[in-house]
């Protein structure tokens, strides 16, 4: 057998489910990401959202650095900061920070999103007549403070001036691709919730990238949900707590990660099943050897350099179990 030369990494976002609390769900989060680690994932993400009862990683440099103290060898990162929602500067310091702590193993994915509502980002101080405008201004403002001072420069982030952290452009459109493209950064794909402009944001970022002083050639991480287990069926019946997240989202309704369920059909009218099951055809449950199966199908269709896989599963054991099985099976896929 071959070894997969196609890193997989992990995004997480520290979700809360039904009987658990944020305390759980954080030390699930480091579990995670120490299983991931022994696995021989390459990445451990965690994403920022704000308001929401089922997700614990608003304070994401914070998760990060917990994270960064009980692991050794993963990279770390934010997939990703929603820049929009903070200063530059300060975004600079607390990942300067962190690559201080924990040199040479930090990303800094970015999001142009709020990854909240908009009475959320409001409270945030945000700015909401840019409606993420000057997005790519605040990208240039926050490369600039990663790069050695200037003759004459007044304002610096003490940590992070020098340190060169690879920066990251997060998507679930072509905007994020179009960026990407013009200022030579790597693309991060949210294929787990938005697969129908996966391949033109792909194509159009690979075709029209311009080199940079970080990266002279196009890179490309797909994200895609995952569920293995021990059989086919284990792992679909697992993945009903995926299905019920996404009919939630659709019906508007906020609700801590929900416990599997046997019968979906108990739950949802036949429009709503086409519309979920649409939005996670990218899904991919099943055996560790079905799951790598359908992420090496992915990699064939889009060129991936990299999948990254993030789970919606209540229970934390089955949770670590399927990190640990994918991670086993795509070595020897």
């Amino acid at each position: 057998m071959t070894r997969n030369t196609v890193p997989l990494s992990a995004l997480d976002l520290v979700t809360i489910g039904e009987g658990f609390n944020a305390a759980d769900a954080l030390e699930t989060s480091t579990r995670l990401a120490q299983a991931a680690e022994k696995a021989g994932f390459h990445r451990f993400w965690v994403a920022e959202h704000h308001n929401l009862i089922d997700i614990a990683s608003a304070a994401t440099a914070v998760v990060l650095s917990h994270i960064g103290a009980k692991t050794s060898r993963i990279r770390l990162g934010s997939g990703g900061i929603m820049l929009p929602n903070h200063a530059p500067l300060v975004v600079a310091e607390q990942f300067g920070t962190l690559e201080s702590l924990y040199p040479n193993r930090i990303d800094l994915g970015l999001g142009r999103a709020p990854g909240t509502d908009m009475q959320t980002v409001r409270a945030l101080r945000r700015d909401v007549r840019s409606n993420g405008l000057d997005f790519p201004e605040m990208v240039e403002e926050l490369q600039g403070y990663f790069k050695p001072a200037a003759r004459g420069q007044k304002i610096k982030a003490i940590p992070g001036q020098g340190l060169n952290i690879p920066l990251w452009l997060l998507g679930s459109s072509t905007y994020s691709a179009q960026l990407a493209a013009m200022k030579g950064l790597p693309l991060a794909f949210a294929s787990h919730f938005a697969p129908d402009a996966m391949q033109a944001a792909i194509d159009y970022y690979r075709e029209n990238f311009q080199p940079s002083e970080q990266l002279d050639k196009p890179y490309v991480i797909v994200c895609v949900n995952a569920v293995a287990a021990d059989t086919q069926q284990e792992a679909e019946y697992l993945a009903t707590t995926e299905l019920q997240k996404f009919l939630n989202l659709g019906r508007g309704t906020d609700t801590l990660l929900p416990k599997p369920v046997e019968d979906m059909n108990k739950l949802w009218h036949v429009s709503e099943a086409q519309r979920v099951h649409n939005q996670l055809r990218e899904s991919a449950w099943g055996t560790a050897e079905q799951v790598c199966e359908k992420l090496n199908d992915l990699v064939a269709r889009t060129g991936a350099n990299e999948i990254m896989l993030n789970s919606w599963i209540h229970d934390p054991e089955a949770r670590i179990r399927s990190i640990e099985l994918i991670g086993q099976a795509w070595a020897q896929s």
